[in-house]
């Protein structure tokens, strides 16, 4: 919402109540990523605008390199990951100034092949991309950009619907498993990044071998945004967050035919034959 004092709460809330691994924010250069008339368009849905037109409704939102420099230093304080997605050339070099532990494509730009070449020869950490709208061939495409650059195994593929929300039959789990025959073997891992309603969704994507879990998190879902209403407030990001630790523990063999703890009931209660 393009203040720090949220931002802040957000990470904090992130870190403490939440108990997740990381947080990650967005950076744009509008006059970048616009045209001069979408840039000076109004906004499709001006309830929701922070400015007279798109371009000053994204400048309105955005945070500086500098800010992004404190807001890595107060996740650093708070004990969780920064990352933030990066949508243009200006943005990933920005933000590769930083030094993050990750950087996140959105789906939006997975084709802006000059943009991955760029952080693939200049940013030393992993890279996060989703998938969503894109194609099979284009898919093909980025992966093997990576694999040129001798960077695939720095590189987290998300199975991802683009919408917002994105209603459960949309969703397509199964993406995962394809995703995982096709490329589990040529990069570092295989995602799921969520724009659903609920946190029942997300176990499954983990049971299905998505490593990494990604969803959209608000303190307000009625705040003034078009992103708020899809994504999870903090309670559900803590539920969430224990959810797939639990299901992590359990996700196990036997590790012996009878476990202690079944011992004491078979010796009260299985039948043997005397």
């Amino acid at each position: 919402m393009g203040q720090m004092n949220v931002a802040k709460d957000l990470i904090e809330t992130a870190a403490h109540f939440c108990k997740a691994d990381a947080i990650k924010f967005q950076k744009r250069c509008p006059k970048e990523l616009l045209t001069p008339e979408q840039y000076n368009a109004p906004h499709p849905d001006p309830d929701n605008s922070y400015g007279s037109t798109y371009g000053a409704h994204r400048e309105f939102l955005e945070f500086s390199v500098e800010q992004h420099a404190q807001l890595k230093q107060w996740c650093e304080e708070a004990g969780i990951i920064y990352s933030t997605s990066v949508w243009d050339m200006t943005s990933a070099k920005e933000i590769t100034s930083l030094h993050p532990q990750f950087i996140k494509i959105p789906s939006a730009c997975n084709t802006h092949y000059e943009m991955l070449q760029w952080l693939c020869d200049n940013y030393e950490g992993e890279i996060q991309l989703s998938f969503g709208m894109t194609t099979k061939d284009e898919e093909d495409s980025i992966v093997r950009l990576f694999e040129r650059s001798g960077r695939s195994r720095d590189l987290i593929l998300y199975n991802c619907t683009s919408g917002y929300p994105v209603p459960f039959k949309d969703i397509c789990l199964l993406e995962i498993t394809r995703m995982k025959e096709r490329y589990q073997k040529r990069v570092k891992a295989i995602g799921f990044s969520g724009h659903h309603l609920g946190i029942a969704v997300d176990v499954a994507a983990y049971t299905l071998g998505a490593e990494y879990i990604e969803r959209h998190y608000t303190l307000d879902r009625t705040w003034k945004g078009t992103d708020h209403a899809a994504s999870l407030e903090p309670d559900g990001v803590r539920k969430l967050v224990r959810n797939l630790n639990q299901v992590y523990e359990s996700l196990t063999y036997k590790s012996e035919d009878i476990l202690p703890i079944e011992q004491i009931q078979r010796n009260k209660l299985k039948y043997i034959k005397h």
